[in-house]
Protein backbone atom coordinates (compact mmCIF):
# COMPACT_ATOMS: atom_id res chain seq x y z
CA UNK A 1 0.00 0.00 0.00
CA UNK A 2 1.37 3.47 -1.23
CA UNK A 3 0.89 6.40 1.61
CA UNK A 4 -0.18 9.04 -0.57
CA UNK A 5 0.33 11.70 2.29
CA UNK A 6 2.91 14.53 2.18
CA UNK A 7 4.72 16.42 4.06
CA UNK A 8 5.01 20.58 3.55
CA UNK A 9 6.52 23.43 6.14
CA UNK A 10 3.80 25.15 6.78
CA UNK A 11 3.51 29.15 6.43
CA UNK A 12 1.44 32.16 7.94
CA UNK A 13 -1.47 31.13 5.40
CA UNK A 14 -2.11 27.95 7.02
CA UNK A 15 -2.65 29.71 10.50
CA UNK A 16 -6.37 28.90 10.75
CA UNK A 17 -5.53 25.53 9.63
CA UNK A 18 -2.98 24.71 12.21
CA UNK A 19 -4.83 26.44 14.84
CA UNK A 20 -7.67 23.86 14.23
CA UNK A 21 -6.08 20.61 13.68
CA UNK A 22 -4.16 21.67 17.23
CA UNK A 23 -7.22 22.37 19.19
CA UNK A 24 -8.90 19.16 17.45
CA UNK A 25 -5.82 16.83 17.92
CA UNK A 26 -5.54 17.36 21.59
CA UNK A 27 -9.46 17.01 21.87
CA UNK A 28 -9.22 13.39 20.10
CA UNK A 29 -6.51 12.61 22.33
CA UNK A 30 -6.69 13.97 25.70
CA UNK A 31 -10.51 15.54 26.14
CA UNK A 32 -11.54 12.68 28.41
CA UNK A 33 -9.00 13.50 30.76
CA UNK A 34 -9.84 17.09 32.18
CA UNK A 35 -13.07 18.75 33.22
CA UNK A 36 -14.98 21.15 29.96
CA UNK A 37 -13.99 24.99 31.62
CA UNK A 38 -10.18 23.10 31.76
CA UNK A 39 -10.39 22.00 28.26
CA UNK A 40 -11.89 25.06 26.95
CA UNK A 41 -9.72 27.19 28.75
CA UNK A 42 -6.15 25.22 27.68
CA UNK A 43 -7.02 25.35 23.82
CA UNK A 44 -8.58 28.58 23.78
CA UNK A 45 -4.71 29.40 25.06
CA UNK A 46 -2.30 26.74 23.38
CA UNK A 47 -4.32 26.83 19.58
CA UNK A 48 -5.81 30.36 19.57
CA UNK A 49 -5.05 31.70 16.33
CA UNK A 50 -2.91 34.75 17.55
CA UNK A 51 -0.42 32.26 19.52
CA UNK A 52 -0.70 29.70 16.09
CA UNK A 53 0.26 32.96 13.87
CA UNK A 54 2.97 34.04 16.23
CA UNK A 55 4.34 30.82 16.16
CA UNK A 56 4.13 30.25 12.13
CA UNK A 57 6.14 33.91 12.03
CA UNK A 58 8.82 33.17 14.69
CA UNK A 59 12.30 32.83 12.68
CA UNK A 60 13.40 29.76 14.78
CA UNK A 61 10.08 27.64 14.97
CA UNK A 62 8.93 25.62 12.11
CA UNK A 63 5.73 23.73 11.82
CA UNK A 64 4.82 21.20 8.88
CA UNK A 65 1.60 19.75 7.79
CA UNK A 66 0.61 16.58 7.06
CA UNK A 67 -1.43 16.48 4.28
CA UNK A 68 -3.76 14.04 3.00
CA UNK A 69 -3.68 12.65 -1.07
CA UNK A 70 -6.50 15.42 -1.10
CA UNK A 71 -4.77 17.75 0.30
CA UNK A 72 -6.55 17.90 3.61
CA UNK A 73 -4.37 18.38 6.65
CA UNK A 74 -4.64 14.92 8.97
CA UNK A 75 -0.89 15.78 11.48
CA UNK A 76 1.33 18.62 12.36
CA UNK A 77 4.59 18.67 14.19
CA UNK A 78 6.16 22.46 15.92
CA UNK A 79 9.56 22.52 16.58
CA UNK A 80 11.52 25.24 18.27
CA UNK A 81 14.11 26.44 21.08
CA UNK A 82 13.67 24.34 23.86
CA UNK A 83 11.44 26.35 26.68
CA UNK A 84 10.70 23.62 29.27
CA UNK A 85 11.18 23.80 32.95
CA UNK A 86 14.88 21.99 33.49
CA UNK A 87 18.06 23.18 34.86
CA UNK A 88 20.30 21.64 31.94
CA UNK A 89 18.08 23.73 29.44
CA UNK A 90 21.02 25.28 27.19
CA UNK A 91 20.69 28.46 24.61
CA UNK A 92 20.76 26.70 21.03
CA UNK A 93 18.96 23.45 22.40
CA UNK A 94 16.49 22.28 20.48
CA UNK A 95 12.71 20.99 21.23
CA UNK A 96 9.99 19.18 19.79
CA UNK A 97 7.35 21.02 21.14
CA UNK A 98 4.10 19.14 19.44
CA UNK A 99 3.45 16.27 17.11
CA UNK A 100 -0.56 15.20 16.53
CA UNK A 101 -1.79 12.97 13.90
CA UNK A 102 -5.73 12.39 13.78
CA UNK A 103 -6.45 9.40 14.87
CA UNK A 104 -8.20 8.14 11.89
CA UNK A 105 -5.22 8.61 10.00
CA UNK A 106 -2.90 6.71 12.62
CA UNK A 107 -0.24 4.18 11.43
CA UNK A 108 1.12 3.53 8.71
CA UNK A 109 4.46 5.43 9.80
CA UNK A 110 2.55 9.00 9.78
CA UNK A 111 3.57 9.90 12.71
CA UNK A 112 7.19 8.64 12.15
CA UNK A 113 7.34 10.55 8.74
CA UNK A 114 6.36 13.74 10.84
CA UNK A 115 8.31 13.09 13.43
CA UNK A 116 11.63 12.76 11.21
CA UNK A 117 11.12 15.57 9.63
CA UNK A 118 11.50 17.36 12.70
CA UNK A 119 13.77 16.00 13.88
CA UNK A 120 16.17 16.85 10.51
CA UNK A 121 15.39 20.21 10.81
CA UNK A 122 16.05 20.20 14.69
CA UNK A 123 19.62 18.99 13.14
CA UNK A 124 22.79 17.95 15.45
CA UNK A 125 21.62 19.60 18.49
CA UNK A 126 20.91 18.82 22.00
CA UNK A 127 16.94 17.80 21.24
CA UNK A 128 14.49 18.20 24.51
CA UNK A 129 10.74 16.60 24.57
CA UNK A 130 7.70 16.98 27.06
CA UNK A 131 5.35 13.65 27.02
CA UNK A 132 2.71 13.00 29.02
CA UNK A 133 3.56 10.88 32.00
CA UNK A 134 1.65 8.13 31.13
CA UNK A 135 1.67 8.20 26.93
CA UNK A 136 3.55 5.08 27.27
CA UNK A 137 4.05 4.48 23.83
CA UNK A 138 5.37 7.71 22.76
CA UNK A 139 8.09 7.21 25.41
CA UNK A 140 8.65 4.01 23.79
CA UNK A 141 9.29 5.37 20.49
CA UNK A 142 11.33 8.57 21.54
CA UNK A 143 13.50 5.67 23.78
CA UNK A 144 14.02 4.30 20.41
CA UNK A 145 15.45 7.30 19.55
CA UNK A 146 17.57 7.46 21.61
CA UNK A 147 15.76 10.23 24.15
CA UNK A 148 16.15 9.56 28.32
CA UNK A 149 13.89 10.61 30.99
CA UNK A 150 16.14 13.62 32.61
CA UNK A 151 13.07 15.96 34.62
CA UNK A 152 9.67 16.13 34.91
CA UNK A 153 7.21 18.98 35.66
CA UNK A 154 3.33 19.59 35.83
CA UNK A 155 2.06 20.83 32.98
CA UNK A 156 -1.16 23.05 33.54
CA UNK A 157 -4.45 22.35 31.38
CA UNK A 158 -7.26 24.94 32.72
CA UNK A 159 -6.72 24.18 36.66
CA UNK A 160 -5.71 20.25 35.63
CA UNK A 161 -1.70 19.61 36.52
CA UNK A 162 -0.52 16.73 34.08
CA UNK A 163 2.65 15.19 35.22
CA UNK A 164 5.05 15.69 32.06
CA UNK A 165 8.00 14.10 32.06
CA UNK A 166 11.32 15.65 30.28
CA UNK A 167 13.62 13.63 27.69
CA UNK A 168 16.83 14.80 26.37
CA UNK A 169 18.84 13.46 23.34
CA UNK A 170 22.32 14.50 22.92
Amino acid sequence: MHDATTIRRATIDDADTVSSLGARTFTETFAHLYPTEDLETFLAYAYGLERTRNDLAHPDKATWLLEDEDGEAIGYALAGPCDLPHDEVAPGDGELKRIYVLKSHQGGGRGSRLLETALDWLGPRRIWIGVWSENYGAQRLYGRLGFEKVGEYHFPVGETRDLEFILRRG
